[in-house]
Protein backbone atom coordinates (compact mmCIF):
# COMPACT_ATOMS: atom_id res chain seq x y z
CA UNK A 1 0.00 0.00 0.00
CA UNK A 2 1.69 3.40 -1.39
CA UNK A 3 1.41 6.07 1.72
CA UNK A 4 0.02 8.93 -0.52
CA UNK A 5 2.05 11.49 1.98
CA UNK A 6 4.85 10.37 -0.29
CA UNK A 7 3.36 12.11 -3.09
CA UNK A 8 0.71 14.18 -2.50
CA UNK A 9 1.50 18.03 -4.13
CA UNK A 10 4.59 16.58 -5.02
CA UNK A 11 5.99 17.34 -8.71
CA UNK A 12 8.10 15.53 -10.85
CA UNK A 13 10.26 15.95 -13.87
CA UNK A 14 10.51 13.40 -16.37
CA UNK A 15 12.71 13.09 -19.15
CA UNK A 16 12.92 10.15 -21.83
CA UNK A 17 16.43 9.35 -23.61
CA UNK A 18 16.15 6.97 -27.20
CA UNK A 19 13.41 5.39 -28.94
CA UNK A 20 9.19 5.65 -29.49
CA UNK A 21 9.21 2.37 -27.28
CA UNK A 22 11.20 4.66 -24.25
CA UNK A 23 8.38 7.39 -24.71
CA UNK A 24 5.64 5.28 -24.54
CA UNK A 25 6.98 3.75 -21.00
CA UNK A 26 7.65 7.14 -19.98
CA UNK A 27 4.37 8.32 -20.59
CA UNK A 28 3.17 4.85 -18.34
CA UNK A 29 5.25 5.98 -15.23
CA UNK A 30 4.28 9.71 -15.35
CA UNK A 31 0.61 8.60 -15.26
CA UNK A 32 1.38 5.98 -12.40
CA UNK A 33 2.97 9.09 -10.42
CA UNK A 34 0.49 11.41 -11.26
CA UNK A 35 -2.23 8.23 -9.94
CA UNK A 36 -0.38 9.04 -6.72
CA UNK A 37 -0.70 12.90 -6.19
CA UNK A 38 2.83 13.93 -8.34
CA UNK A 39 2.19 16.77 -10.66
CA UNK A 40 4.51 17.23 -13.65
CA UNK A 41 6.97 20.42 -13.52
CA UNK A 42 5.93 23.89 -15.21
CA UNK A 43 8.76 26.34 -15.92
CA UNK A 44 10.27 28.02 -13.27
CA UNK A 45 9.44 25.27 -10.94
CA UNK A 46 11.34 22.73 -9.10
CA UNK A 47 10.99 19.13 -8.99
CA UNK A 48 11.27 16.81 -5.97
CA UNK A 49 11.55 14.03 -8.00
CA UNK A 50 13.28 13.71 -11.50
CA UNK A 51 12.79 10.33 -13.59
CA UNK A 52 14.96 9.13 -16.21
CA UNK A 53 14.26 6.50 -18.98
CA UNK A 54 17.86 6.11 -20.22
CA UNK A 55 19.23 4.67 -23.43
CA UNK A 56 21.99 2.59 -23.95
CA UNK A 57 22.65 2.17 -27.49
CA UNK A 58 25.63 3.88 -28.87
CA UNK A 59 28.59 5.36 -26.31
CA UNK A 60 27.07 8.39 -27.48
CA UNK A 61 23.85 7.44 -25.31
CA UNK A 62 25.52 6.63 -22.49
CA UNK A 63 27.11 9.93 -22.65
CA UNK A 64 24.24 12.03 -23.17
CA UNK A 65 22.72 10.15 -19.71
CA UNK A 66 25.05 11.02 -17.89
CA UNK A 67 25.50 14.60 -18.61
CA UNK A 68 21.80 14.59 -18.33
CA UNK A 69 22.19 13.04 -14.95
CA UNK A 70 25.45 15.65 -13.66
CA UNK A 71 23.17 18.65 -15.37
CA UNK A 72 19.45 18.23 -13.59
CA UNK A 73 21.69 17.17 -10.11
CA UNK A 74 23.29 21.07 -10.68
CA UNK A 75 20.13 22.63 -11.34
CA UNK A 76 18.14 20.37 -8.43
CA UNK A 77 20.56 19.77 -5.82
CA UNK A 78 17.39 18.68 -3.96
CA UNK A 79 15.81 16.49 -6.10
CA UNK A 80 16.20 12.54 -5.89
CA UNK A 81 16.69 11.20 -9.13
CA UNK A 82 15.36 8.25 -10.88
CA UNK A 83 17.03 5.96 -13.65
CA UNK A 84 15.62 2.86 -15.44
CA UNK A 85 15.89 2.26 -18.63
CA UNK A 86 18.36 0.00 -20.91
CA UNK A 87 21.91 2.08 -19.37
CA UNK A 88 20.66 1.52 -15.88
CA UNK A 89 19.85 -2.34 -16.75
CA UNK A 90 23.42 -2.20 -18.79
CA UNK A 91 25.65 -0.42 -16.19
CA UNK A 92 23.96 0.31 -12.79
CA UNK A 93 26.73 0.08 -10.65
CA UNK A 94 27.78 3.27 -13.01
CA UNK A 95 24.65 4.91 -12.98
CA UNK A 96 24.13 4.37 -9.24
CA UNK A 97 27.27 6.55 -8.56
CA UNK A 98 26.16 9.51 -10.61
CA UNK A 99 25.88 12.35 -8.47
CA UNK A 100 21.90 12.62 -7.38
CA UNK A 101 20.94 9.07 -8.09
CA UNK A 102 18.66 7.86 -5.37
CA UNK A 103 17.12 4.94 -7.18
CA UNK A 104 18.51 2.89 -10.07
CA UNK A 105 15.45 0.36 -11.15
CA UNK A 106 15.95 -2.16 -14.12
CA UNK A 107 14.18 -2.45 -17.74
CA UNK A 108 11.20 -4.72 -16.07
CA UNK A 109 10.58 -3.03 -12.85
CA UNK A 110 9.62 0.51 -14.56
CA UNK A 111 6.05 -0.44 -13.14
CA UNK A 112 6.91 -0.45 -9.39
CA UNK A 113 9.25 2.72 -9.27
CA UNK A 114 6.25 4.23 -7.52
CA UNK A 115 6.80 1.62 -4.69
CA UNK A 116 10.35 2.22 -4.81
CA UNK A 117 10.30 6.07 -4.01
CA UNK A 118 7.91 5.14 -0.76
CA UNK A 119 10.89 2.71 0.50
CA UNK A 120 13.47 5.00 -0.53
CA UNK A 121 11.26 8.25 1.18
CA UNK A 122 10.99 6.23 4.59
CA UNK A 123 14.58 4.91 4.64
CA UNK A 124 16.88 7.10 2.30
CA UNK A 125 18.88 4.50 1.70
CA UNK A 126 19.97 4.46 -2.32
CA UNK A 127 18.07 1.80 -3.67
CA UNK A 128 19.46 -0.66 -6.93
CA UNK A 129 16.98 -2.90 -7.92
CA UNK A 130 18.54 -4.46 -11.48
CA UNK A 131 17.90 -8.26 -12.42
CA UNK A 132 19.46 -10.27 -15.08
CA UNK A 133 17.61 -9.72 -17.88
CA UNK A 134 17.54 -13.05 -19.08
CA UNK A 135 15.41 -14.08 -16.06
CA UNK A 136 12.74 -11.03 -17.50
CA UNK A 137 8.94 -12.34 -18.27
CA UNK A 138 6.97 -9.24 -17.89
CA UNK A 139 5.17 -7.16 -20.68
CA UNK A 140 4.63 -3.62 -19.42
CA UNK A 141 1.63 -2.26 -21.39
CA UNK A 142 2.75 1.00 -22.52
CA UNK A 143 0.79 3.73 -24.65
CA UNK A 144 1.91 7.81 -24.94
CA UNK A 145 1.09 10.75 -26.91
CA UNK A 146 2.88 13.25 -24.45
CA UNK A 147 2.42 16.73 -26.51
CA UNK A 148 2.69 14.80 -30.04
CA UNK A 149 -0.72 14.18 -32.27
CA UNK A 150 0.45 10.77 -32.88
CA UNK A 151 0.07 8.14 -29.81
CA UNK A 152 3.27 5.12 -29.79
CA UNK A 153 1.67 1.74 -28.65
CA UNK A 154 3.97 -0.72 -27.56
CA UNK A 155 3.11 -4.13 -28.34
CA UNK A 156 6.31 -6.15 -28.01
CA UNK A 157 9.46 -5.76 -25.92
CA UNK A 158 12.86 -7.70 -25.85
CA UNK A 159 14.71 -9.45 -29.07
CA UNK A 160 15.92 -12.99 -29.54
CA UNK A 161 18.41 -12.34 -32.05
CA UNK A 162 21.32 -11.50 -30.84
CA UNK A 163 22.92 -9.61 -33.30
CA UNK A 164 26.70 -9.15 -33.05
CA UNK A 165 26.69 -5.13 -32.80
CA UNK A 166 23.68 -4.81 -30.19
CA UNK A 167 22.94 -4.60 -26.62
CA UNK A 168 19.48 -4.56 -26.79
CA UNK A 169 19.05 -8.09 -25.63
CA UNK A 170 21.11 -8.30 -22.83
CA UNK A 171 19.64 -4.80 -21.70
CA UNK A 172 15.90 -5.68 -22.34
CA UNK A 173 15.80 -9.52 -22.44
CA UNK A 174 13.95 -11.70 -24.09
CA UNK A 175 10.85 -11.64 -26.63
CA UNK A 176 7.40 -11.12 -25.11
CA UNK A 177 4.25 -9.33 -25.98
CA UNK A 178 1.06 -8.07 -24.87
CA UNK A 179 -2.22 -9.90 -26.16
CA UNK A 180 -4.25 -8.64 -28.90
CA UNK A 181 -7.30 -8.12 -26.81
CA UNK A 182 -4.89 -5.84 -24.37
CA UNK A 183 -3.59 -4.14 -27.86
CA UNK A 184 -7.23 -3.54 -29.09
CA UNK A 185 -8.13 -2.37 -25.70
CA UNK A 186 -5.50 0.06 -25.67
CA UNK A 187 -6.23 0.89 -29.24
CA UNK A 188 -10.00 1.83 -28.29
CA UNK A 189 -8.98 4.21 -25.25
CA UNK A 190 -7.06 6.07 -27.66
CA UNK A 191 -9.81 6.22 -29.61
CA UNK A 192 -12.09 7.40 -27.08
CA UNK A 193 -9.12 10.29 -26.18
CA UNK A 194 -9.94 11.51 -29.65
CA UNK A 195 -6.92 10.29 -31.03
CA UNK A 196 -6.69 9.65 -35.05
CA UNK A 197 -3.09 7.98 -35.21
CA UNK A 198 -1.16 5.37 -34.01
CA UNK A 199 2.81 4.42 -34.82
CA UNK A 200 3.09 0.47 -33.08
CA UNK A 201 6.31 0.31 -31.63
CA UNK A 202 7.99 -2.74 -30.24
CA UNK A 203 11.92 -3.73 -29.71
CA UNK A 204 10.92 -6.47 -32.49
CA UNK A 205 7.56 -5.95 -33.78
CA UNK A 206 7.26 -8.54 -36.04
CA UNK A 207 7.92 -11.05 -33.03
CA UNK A 208 4.33 -10.14 -31.34
CA UNK A 209 2.52 -13.13 -30.34
CA UNK A 210 6.10 -15.54 -30.31
CA UNK A 211 5.58 -18.61 -27.86
CA UNK A 212 1.22 -18.17 -28.94
CA UNK A 213 -0.50 -19.34 -31.78
CA UNK A 214 -1.40 -15.66 -32.47
CA UNK A 215 0.73 -13.25 -34.66
CA UNK A 216 1.56 -9.78 -35.85
CA UNK A 217 -0.62 -10.51 -39.35
CA UNK A 218 -3.65 -11.11 -36.78
CA UNK A 219 -2.99 -8.32 -34.53
CA UNK A 220 -2.99 -5.78 -37.37
CA UNK A 221 -6.27 -7.52 -38.88
CA UNK A 222 -7.85 -6.87 -35.48
CA UNK A 223 -6.46 -3.17 -34.85
CA UNK A 224 -7.97 -2.45 -38.09
CA UNK A 225 -11.46 -2.19 -37.40
CA UNK A 226 -11.02 -0.15 -34.30
CA UNK A 227 -13.84 2.77 -34.83
CA UNK A 228 -12.24 6.15 -34.55
CA UNK A 229 -8.65 5.47 -35.14
CA UNK A 230 -8.08 6.66 -39.02
CA UNK A 231 -4.65 5.76 -39.07
CA UNK A 232 -1.84 3.29 -37.95
CA UNK A 233 1.69 3.37 -38.82
CA UNK A 234 4.07 0.00 -37.83
CA UNK A 235 7.18 1.31 -37.07
CA UNK A 236 10.73 -0.61 -37.66
CA UNK A 237 9.73 -4.85 -38.43
CA UNK A 238 12.28 -6.97 -39.75
CA UNK A 239 12.94 -7.89 -43.19
CA UNK A 240 12.72 -11.90 -42.62
CA UNK A 241 9.88 -10.61 -40.84
CA UNK A 242 7.65 -8.59 -43.05
CA UNK A 243 6.10 -11.26 -45.17
CA UNK A 244 4.09 -10.53 -48.19
CA UNK A 245 0.49 -11.17 -46.12
CA UNK A 246 1.40 -7.89 -43.88
CA UNK A 247 2.36 -5.90 -47.53
CA UNK A 248 -0.51 -7.20 -49.07
CA UNK A 249 -2.84 -6.61 -46.03
CA UNK A 250 -1.94 -2.99 -45.77
CA UNK A 251 -2.28 -2.01 -48.83
CA UNK A 252 -5.91 -2.64 -48.73
CA UNK A 253 -6.55 -2.35 -45.13
CA UNK A 254 -8.60 0.50 -44.40
CA UNK A 255 -6.47 2.48 -41.61
CA UNK A 256 -3.06 1.30 -42.10
CA UNK A 257 -1.06 4.16 -43.85
CA UNK A 258 1.14 3.63 -46.72
CA UNK A 259 4.64 3.43 -44.65
CA UNK A 260 7.13 1.04 -43.71
CA UNK A 261 10.12 1.00 -41.80
CA UNK A 262 12.98 -1.80 -42.73
CA UNK A 263 16.52 -2.10 -41.18
CA UNK A 264 18.86 -2.79 -43.57
CA UNK A 265 21.93 -2.09 -41.58
CA UNK A 266 24.29 -3.17 -44.31
CA UNK A 267 24.18 -3.58 -47.97
CA UNK A 268 27.13 -5.82 -47.88
CA UNK A 269 26.70 -9.74 -47.61
CA UNK A 270 29.78 -10.15 -45.53
CA UNK A 271 28.92 -7.51 -43.07
CA UNK A 272 25.31 -9.13 -43.12
CA UNK A 273 26.57 -12.29 -42.19
CA UNK A 274 29.42 -11.08 -39.80
CA UNK A 275 26.41 -8.91 -38.15
CA UNK A 276 24.39 -12.02 -37.78
CA UNK A 277 21.57 -11.00 -39.37
CA UNK A 278 18.66 -13.14 -40.35
CA UNK A 279 18.32 -11.90 -44.34
CA UNK A 280 20.72 -11.27 -47.00
CA UNK A 281 20.35 -8.56 -49.24
CA UNK A 282 18.52 -10.82 -52.23
CA UNK A 283 16.04 -11.15 -49.61
CA UNK A 284 15.77 -7.22 -49.06
CA UNK A 285 15.35 -6.25 -52.35
CA UNK A 286 12.89 -8.66 -52.75
CA UNK A 287 10.81 -7.10 -49.70
CA UNK A 288 11.27 -3.59 -51.13
CA UNK A 289 10.50 -4.75 -54.56
CA UNK A 290 7.38 -6.43 -53.11
CA UNK A 291 6.24 -2.93 -51.14
CA UNK A 292 6.86 -0.81 -54.11
CA UNK A 293 4.96 -3.30 -56.80
CA UNK A 294 1.87 -3.22 -54.60
CA UNK A 295 2.01 -0.11 -52.31
CA UNK A 296 3.64 2.48 -55.62
CA UNK A 297 2.77 5.46 -53.10
CA UNK A 298 4.29 4.23 -50.04
CA UNK A 299 6.97 5.52 -47.68
CA UNK A 300 10.05 3.33 -47.26
CA UNK A 301 12.11 4.24 -44.43
CA UNK A 302 15.60 1.75 -44.33
CA UNK A 303 18.11 2.07 -41.40
CA UNK A 304 21.72 1.52 -42.04
CA UNK A 305 24.75 1.35 -39.93
CA UNK A 306 28.25 2.84 -41.38
CA UNK A 307 31.56 1.99 -40.52
CA UNK A 308 30.54 -1.48 -38.85
CA UNK A 309 33.80 -4.11 -37.53
CA UNK A 310 34.17 -6.36 -41.12
CA UNK A 311 33.05 -3.00 -43.31
CA UNK A 312 35.82 -2.88 -45.39
CA UNK A 313 36.54 -0.09 -48.19
CA UNK A 314 35.53 -3.09 -51.09
CA UNK A 315 32.16 -3.96 -48.62
CA UNK A 316 31.47 -0.56 -48.42
CA UNK A 317 31.50 0.20 -51.73
CA UNK A 318 29.01 -2.90 -52.18
CA UNK A 319 26.84 -1.55 -49.53
CA UNK A 320 26.51 1.97 -50.85
CA UNK A 321 25.65 0.17 -54.40
CA UNK A 322 23.08 -1.86 -52.77
CA UNK A 323 21.43 0.96 -51.08
CA UNK A 324 21.08 3.04 -54.54
CA UNK A 325 19.84 0.36 -56.51
CA UNK A 326 16.60 0.42 -54.22
CA UNK A 327 13.38 2.33 -54.86
CA UNK A 328 13.49 3.72 -51.47
CA UNK A 329 12.63 6.92 -49.82
CA UNK A 330 14.98 7.54 -46.72
CA UNK A 331 17.91 6.42 -45.13
CA UNK A 332 18.23 6.57 -41.23
CA UNK A 333 22.18 6.13 -40.98
CA UNK A 334 24.32 5.36 -37.66
CA UNK A 335 27.59 5.29 -37.24
CA UNK A 336 29.21 2.35 -35.94
CA UNK A 337 29.62 2.06 -32.10
CA UNK A 338 31.54 -0.04 -30.15
CA UNK A 339 29.85 -1.82 -27.15
CA UNK A 340 31.53 -3.82 -24.29
CA UNK A 341 30.09 -7.28 -24.01
CA UNK A 342 29.11 -7.67 -27.81
CA UNK A 343 30.47 -10.24 -30.39
CA UNK A 344 31.92 -7.71 -32.27
CA UNK A 345 33.98 -7.06 -30.72
CA UNK A 346 35.85 -10.52 -32.11
CA UNK A 347 35.74 -8.99 -35.57
CA UNK A 348 39.25 -8.14 -36.78
CA UNK A 349 38.99 -5.61 -39.10
CA UNK A 350 38.32 -1.69 -37.86
CA UNK A 351 37.28 1.36 -39.49
CA UNK A 352 39.04 4.34 -38.11
CA UNK A 353 36.67 7.26 -36.67
CA UNK A 354 37.87 9.88 -39.70
CA UNK A 355 36.73 6.89 -42.26
CA UNK A 356 33.45 6.13 -40.20
CA UNK A 357 32.56 9.91 -40.58
CA UNK A 358 33.59 9.89 -44.35
CA UNK A 359 30.80 7.12 -45.25
CA UNK A 360 28.53 8.31 -42.79
CA UNK A 361 28.15 11.66 -45.03
CA UNK A 362 28.40 9.60 -48.19
CA UNK A 363 25.35 7.51 -47.41
CA UNK A 364 23.85 10.73 -45.66
CA UNK A 365 24.42 12.47 -49.31
CA UNK A 366 22.43 9.38 -50.42
CA UNK A 367 19.35 9.49 -48.06
CA UNK A 368 19.07 13.09 -49.38
CA UNK A 369 18.92 12.00 -53.10
CA UNK A 370 16.28 9.66 -52.28
CA UNK A 371 14.22 11.96 -50.41
CA UNK A 372 14.11 14.65 -52.93
CA UNK A 373 13.23 12.52 -55.41
CA UNK A 374 10.72 10.63 -53.48
CA UNK A 375 9.15 13.99 -52.91
CA UNK A 376 8.94 14.91 -55.78
CA UNK A 377 7.05 12.51 -57.47
CA UNK A 378 4.15 13.90 -55.42
CA UNK A 379 4.33 17.55 -56.75
CA UNK A 380 1.17 18.63 -57.46
CA UNK A 381 -0.87 15.76 -56.26
CA UNK A 382 -3.54 15.83 -53.38
CA UNK A 383 -2.86 13.73 -50.46
CA UNK A 384 -4.47 13.66 -46.88
CA UNK A 385 -2.44 15.16 -43.77
CA UNK A 386 -2.91 14.80 -40.30
CA UNK A 387 -2.50 18.41 -39.30
CA UNK A 388 -0.71 19.22 -35.74
CA UNK A 389 -0.65 21.80 -33.62
CA UNK A 390 2.06 24.56 -34.09
CA UNK A 391 4.44 25.53 -31.77
CA UNK A 392 5.30 29.74 -31.95
CA UNK A 393 6.40 30.96 -34.91
CA UNK A 394 6.34 28.05 -36.97
CA UNK A 395 3.66 27.16 -40.12
CA UNK A 396 0.76 24.92 -39.60
CA UNK A 397 2.10 20.94 -40.07
CA UNK A 398 1.59 17.77 -40.51
CA UNK A 399 2.50 14.22 -42.30
CA UNK A 400 0.88 12.98 -45.64
CA UNK A 401 -0.55 9.68 -45.66
CA UNK A 402 2.81 8.24 -47.20
CA UNK A 403 4.89 10.32 -44.46
CA UNK A 404 6.02 13.71 -46.43
CA UNK A 405 6.18 16.34 -43.75
CA UNK A 406 4.35 19.54 -45.34
CA UNK A 407 4.21 22.80 -44.05
CA UNK A 408 1.31 25.76 -44.63
CA UNK A 409 1.96 28.99 -44.33
CA UNK A 410 -0.56 31.48 -44.22
CA UNK A 411 -2.94 30.01 -41.74
CA UNK A 412 -4.21 31.98 -39.16
CA UNK A 413 -3.60 31.13 -35.93
CA UNK A 414 -7.42 30.84 -34.35
CA UNK A 415 -8.18 28.27 -37.81
CA UNK A 416 -4.35 26.56 -36.80
CA UNK A 417 -5.41 25.66 -33.34
CA UNK A 418 -8.91 24.45 -34.87
CA UNK A 419 -7.33 22.47 -37.17
CA UNK A 420 -5.40 20.57 -34.79
CA UNK A 421 -5.68 16.76 -35.19
CA UNK A 422 -7.76 17.06 -38.19
CA UNK A 423 -7.42 15.64 -41.52
CA UNK A 424 -7.55 17.59 -44.55
CA UNK A 425 -6.05 17.71 -48.04
CA UNK A 426 -3.48 19.46 -49.57
CA UNK A 427 -1.66 19.80 -52.40
CA UNK A 428 2.00 19.14 -52.27
CA UNK A 429 4.10 21.61 -53.61
CA UNK A 430 8.22 22.25 -53.54
CA UNK A 431 10.59 20.46 -51.04
CA UNK A 432 12.16 22.40 -48.40
CA UNK A 433 15.15 20.58 -48.20
CA UNK A 434 17.04 21.98 -45.42
CA UNK A 435 14.22 21.06 -43.34
CA UNK A 436 13.30 17.67 -45.10
CA UNK A 437 9.67 19.17 -45.66
CA UNK A 438 7.72 19.91 -48.68
CA UNK A 439 5.33 23.13 -48.81
CA UNK A 440 1.63 22.44 -49.33
CA UNK A 441 -1.80 24.31 -49.70
CA UNK A 442 -4.34 23.73 -47.39
CA UNK A 443 -7.90 22.93 -49.80
CA UNK A 444 -10.54 24.52 -48.25
CA UNK A 445 -13.62 22.14 -47.35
Amino acid sequence: MIDKSTFDNRTALFHTFGCKLNFAETSTVARMFAEKGVRRITPGETPDFIVINSCSVTDLADKKCRQAIRSLNRRFPDAAIIVTGCYAQLKSDEVAALPGVKIVAGIDRKLELCDFVEKWSAEHQPLSIVGDSKDIRSFMPSCSRGDRTRYFLKVQDGCDYWCTYCTIPKARGRSRSGTIEQIVGQAREVAAEGGKEIVITGVNIGEFGKGREDNFLELIKELDEVDGIERYRISSIEPNLLTDEIIEFVAKSKRFMPHFHVPLQSGSDVVLKLMRRHYDTALFASKMKKIRETIPDAFIGVDLIVGARGETEEEFAKSKAFVESLDISRLHVFTYSERPGTRALEIEHVVSQEEKHRRTRQMLAVSERKLEEFTRRFMNTVRPVLLEHPRAGHPLSGFTDNYLKVEINGVEPAKAKALDNTIADVVIGHPINERESVEAKLISK
